[in-house]
């Protein structure tokens, strides 16, 4: 079983002694992480039968039972306090993915999470929960996938240092430090549109196309040389 380009991000930015990958659908991910020794234990969590059987029979033929266990349970609920040091949620929206934490009553210290669309709600939580942005990638695919890693660390994220707020929070404080080069194409492409659309003066297409063109003076600033 093979991983597609989004989660062979995802599974670049996990490395821990034991994780959970919730929602693991046919265990892909789970399998690539043991057979990559990048994780010695993985819990395999789903909630659904249909999935949860293919899980369990691609596992039994990879050989993987010892290390890799499939249980059955919404979320983080099959998983024991402290039983993990990080989890992975792919593949779903970003509000089933903030809906699973909120249902949570413990979370890991390291979340690797990468939602379909509005990664933004996840750093909000993010900030909001005490957990710092650590790494951001943008993986292709049908489109560009968000992938985020959180560390639980008090204090405020330095990696929203020195940025427009609304930019750094809907863009990603890293990717736009970085210049990412999906990022900048995605960034011209949305500004083609809204400034099409701002012709018309509606007052929450202009706040968007401003949040985007700061978005792009970070880039710019990151691609000029130091002087």
């Amino acid at each position: 079983m093979t991983l597609d380009a989004r989660l062979k991000a995802v599974l670049q930015l996990i490395r821990a002694a034991s994780h959970a990958d919730i929602g693991t659908d046919h265990a892909a991910l789970p399998l690539a992480l043991i057979r990559s020794c990048r994780c010695q234990n993985v819990i395999a969590v789903e909630l659904n039968a249909g999935p949860l059987q293919l899980a369990l029979a691609a596992v039994g033929r990879a050989g993987l039972g010892q290390q890799i266990e499939v249980r059955q349970g919404d979320g983080f609920a099959p998983v024991a306090p402290r039983e993990i040091q990080s989890a992975s949620l792919t593949g779903m929206g970003a509000r089933t993915i903030l809906g699973i934490l909120g249902r949570a009553e413990w979370l890991p210290p390291t979340l690797i999470l990468q939602p379909n669309a509005e990664p933004e709600a996840l750093r909000a939580w993010a900030q909001a929960s005490g957990y710092h942005l650590k790494q951001e990638v943008l993986a292709p695919g049908f489109w560009r996938y968000p992938v985020l890693s959180f560390e639980q660390v008090d204090g405020a994220d330095p990696a929203y240092l020195n940025l427009p707020a609304a930019a750094a929070l809907k863009f990603g404080p890293h990717l736009l430090r970085s210049a990412d080069p999906h990022l900048q194409a995605e960034l011209r492409a949305q500004e083609r549109r809204l400034s099409a659309l701002a012709v018309h003066g509606r007052p929450s297409v202009m706040e968007e196309l401003r949040v985007v063109r700061d978005a792009l003076a970070c880039l710019l600033d990151a691609l000029t040389p130091a002087p």
